[in-house]
């Protein structure tokens, strides 16, 4: 059957009767339709649907053939598709988070691996140079010393709770590299939250700040879709991240020690910290977990801190902010994100 007589069909994210055929055709692949989908493309043989893919900003995800189907390129339709879109909209460099048996098909449209787990889940991106020019920009910031440490933050704000770990690190360190995740996944965007946590440290003159692009992974963003069991996407989510981490950061500037909040309430963070305390030791890398910090009996979290902006308690939220954060809350500026929460 040539696939040249296929329709072609772009899902718009309201048409809920043709968004439930894509979902309960993954689900027939052994997939699930991911959370973050922003576009669709199926292909259909008379009206039954045989093929999707869709993305998230530059990730590709969500791509599946039927059985019946496959060998006859198809897939190669799909991802083709996908990536002239993805061109259309001026994005060049596009990643894919897949199963390692998809590896050749991806490999012939120009993707390079970055890293796997095996048997379960390989990174993928298009440029190969990617990761390579962006250690190249964090070693711009490299500093010999007994002691490198690194910190990993999100801060959806930045909180006291994030300072007091950092400036932790800082006192028993030569230098302290902070990693904020890159990912518009939460309510302050990455512009924002990286202004935040610069504002917020800019007196410790031994910390150096980067933005963690595409390879320090969130949560919210690695993809769980083909991965059965969702307890299982948090440990391969972990496992992939800690040896991007691992194999690529800590030799491009020389790290060994990791501080880590300690986490008392999620579940997803206490596994990647227990995994990191399991297996960054072996590669010389100390894992410092540090005791939360409270105010009253309740810690301070960025949680917390959306929780009081949403209820307009504002002079609570002072309490766990640093001056720059609650300047940057009152501003015009932060307006819009205030009305989202």
């Amino acid at each position: 059957m040539e696939y040249l007589n296929l329709e072609e069909i772009i899902i718009e994210s309201n048409d809920y009767t043709k968004i439930n055929e894509v979902q309960n055709f993954l689900i027939k692949q052994g997939l699930r339709f991911d959370n973050n989908i922003e576009y669709t493309v199926a292909l259909y043989d008379n009206n039954k649907i045989i093929a999707t893919g869709s993305f998230d900003g530059r990730i590709l995800k969500c791509i599946a053939v039927d059985e019946d189907y496959k060998g006859m390129g198809i897939s190669n339709k799909i991802v083709s598709t996908l990536i002239n879109e993805q061109y259309r909209r001026g994005n060049n460099h596009l990643f894919v988070y897949t199963k390692p048996s998809n590896y050749k098909m991806f490999e012939d449209f120009g993707f390079y691996k970055i890293e796997e787990v095996p048997n379960k889940v390989i990174l993928l991106e298009n440029d190969s140079n990617g990761i390579w020019n962006f250690l190249n920009r964090i070693r711009e910031r490299k500093v010999e010393g007994k002691v490198i440490s690194s910190v990993v933050v999100n801060c959806n704000p930045f909180t006291l709770g994030h300072r007091y770990l950092i400036e932790k690190a800082s006192r028993e360190s030569d230098i302290v590299h902070v990693f904020v995740v890159s990912e518009d996944k939460s309510v302050f965007t990455a512009k924002v939250r990286y202004q935040l946590v610069e504002e917020g440290l800019k007196d410790l003159k031994n910390v150096a700040i980067h933005a963690g692009e595409e390879y320090i992974i969130s949560s919210a963003t690695f993809p769980s879709y083909f991965i059965k069991k969702l307890d299982e996407a948090v440990k391969i989510h972990t496992l992939l991240d800690i040896k991007i981490f691992l194999n690529y950061i800590v030799p491009a500037l020389g790290i060994n020690r990791r501080y880590v909040g300690e986490e008392p309430s999620c579940e997803v963070t206490k596994t990647y910290n227990d995994t990191m305390k399991e297996i960054l030791p072996s590669y010389n890398v100390e894992v410092i977990e540090v005791p939360r910090i409270c105010i009253g009996n309740e810690i301070i979290s960025a949680s917390r801190v959306r929780k009081l902006i949403k209820e307009n308690k504002f002079l609570e939220v002072k309490k766990l902010i640093p001056e720059s954060t609650y300047e940057f809350l009152i501003s015009p500026e932060a307006k819009a994100i205030i009305n989202k929460i």
